[in-house]
């Protein structure tokens, strides 16, 4: 009997909430739809050392600090926050523009440690919170605070990947740290203290030169992963204690997430209306050039 060969998909995560959809359709739902997929993680910290410049500067800062996968030629689909989807497309080399909306509405939220005096937004006034430039974490901190504080008294610190950010804020690097599941079910467990949090939307981005019949089943089988995650999230939360350190993994259990933090829904086309908006605002922060054309970045065909 001969067996069909799949379509192999390399698809980069960087960690498992923003794009749990991948992991529950690569085990699944995909192979139904005649595809394989394959999960890459970049694998590598960012945080620099505290006396160096880039911790406290995003312009020197490369905007693929992190996900180098897709650069690398090494992937053919990566998913990030909005405005950093924005940013890396604006810079990319490579051929790959939005597809559209990803599944995951992500929640990040600035914690501070058990013992701080901090309670409130506004109180964050001058103190460091460690983020990531130029991911989800970076953008959509400077999003919640400026709605309390002057933008010059935004500190935001490079403090690394999401589990750098947690020990920088727990060795006392930083006095605030934007963190996203589960570290967020692990701080709580540890007493921390949430100042203020939000969802927000991110995107996907595709190899030019995908077919558009893998796209297509791609889609497919992402939906059916998305169905099956609302009918049971707590089955799949998993994924995300499996790829953190074991001493961290252990102190923590599947009963012990908010389940209303884990947001999926259907991909979706990703509007000029969109993406204005976001670019806007970008450069009001100078995180991103000029000139940037929806009709050049964005295709689409989610």
């Amino acid at each position: 009997m001969t067996v069909a060969t799949r379509t192999l998909v390399t698809i980069e995560s960087a960690e498992a909430v923003l794009g749990l959809h991948w992991f529950v359709a690569r085990d699944y739902t995909a192979k139904d739809e005649g595809l394989e997929i394959k999960i890459i993680t970049p694998g590598i910290k960012t945080r620099f050392d505290a006396s160096d410049p880039r911790s406290f500067d995003h312009h020197l800062v490369s905007s693929t600090n992190y996900q180098k996968a897709w650069e690398q030629g090494k992937c053919d689909v990566y998913r990030a926050c909005e405005w950093g989807q924005i940013r890396r497309t604006y810079d990319s080399q490579r051929k790959g523009p939005i597809a559209g909306k990803r599944p995951a509405m992500v929640f990040q939220a600035v914690y501070v440690r058990p013992d701080s005096p901090l309670n409130t937004p506004i109180q964050l006034a001058n103190q460091t919170v460690g983020v990531q430039f130029h991911q989800g974490s970076h953008y959509s901190t400077l999003a919640m605070l400026e709605g309390f504080l002057k933008r010059e008294e935004i500190k935001l610190f490079h403090a690394g990947m999401v589990q750098e950010r947690y020990e920088a804020l727990m060795d006392g690097t930083v006095e605030g740290a934007t963190l996203m599941e589960p570290w967020i079910t692990l701080a709580e467990k540890q007493g921390c203290k949430q100042v203020i949090g939000t969802f927000y939307q991110g995107l996907e981005n595709i190899s030019a030169d995908m077919r558009p019949e893998t796209v297509t089943a791609l889609t497919r089988a992402v939906k059916k992963a998305v169905k099956l995650m609302s009918a049971d999230m707590r089955k799949h939360v998993h994924y995300m204690t499996e790829e953190i350190p074991e001493k961290y993994a252990k102190q923590i259990s599947p009963a012990d997430f908010h389940l209303p933090r884990l947001r999926y829904v259907d991909p979706a086309p990703y509007t000029q209306q969109d993406f204005q908006r976001a670019y806007d605002w970008m450069l009001t922060w100078d995180l991103v050039g000029p000139n940037a054309k929806y009709d050049n970045m964005v295709c689409n065909v989610y």
